[in-house]
């Protein structure tokens, strides 16, 4: 029985100290995994009626754009500042190690739009409460998020409110 577990290297003091950064190149890197965790990721909603996945800058456009592709949805990325050359919407919020942006094409998560956010870790929740921010602004329904590996001891779920969260994994 294939544990994807197995495929995450865990590395330490990256990208500074006291952060534990949770790689996840040997699990794309080994086709079975890969579909493994994509099959995984979407289950829970392939009868929720996404109309379309956004996935975080960057490894959520790796997963969402599968996850997508496996719910037969469109794709939409969350960017990070200067990448979208249309008119955007803006969320500025904290990381566990500094702050960040993320974009959105405001034409692209419509009012009458089921979003799926995909992203591939749930750490403290910073990213993932902004992007629901940003399906909100929007006017588009959330149907929930999801994440390959959920770090629990960093409490990110909480940021989140009410929203579904499926994790595959809980590290």
């Amino acid at each position: 029985m294939l544990k994807l577990e197995d495929y995450i290297r865990t590395i330490p003091d990256f990208p500074q100290p006291g952060v534990t950064f949770r790689d996840l190149t040997p699990l794309l890197g080994d086709a079975y995994a890969l579909r493994a965790s994509i099959r995984e990721l979407s289950a829970p909603f392939r009868d929720a009626g996404v109309d379309v996945v956004a996935g975080m800058e960057a490894r959520g456009f790796i997963f969402g754009a599968l996850v997508a592709w496996q719910l037969g949805a469109g794709f939409v990325p969350l960017r990070k500042p200067g990448k979208l050359p249309a008119e955007v919407e803006a969320v500025t919020y904290e990381l566990e190690y500094g702050t960040a942006t993320l974009e959105v094409h405001r034409d692209a998560l419509a009012s009458h739009r089921r979003v799926l956010l995909v992203d591939d870790v749930l750490a403290t929740g910073g990213t993932a409460a902004a992007s629901v921010d940003l399906v909100a602004r929007l006017g588009a329904e959330l149907v929930g998020c999801a994440f390959l590996v959920e770090i629990a001891a960093l409490a990110g779920r909480a940021r989140l409110g009410g929203q579904r969260i499926h994790a595959v994994l809980s590290l």
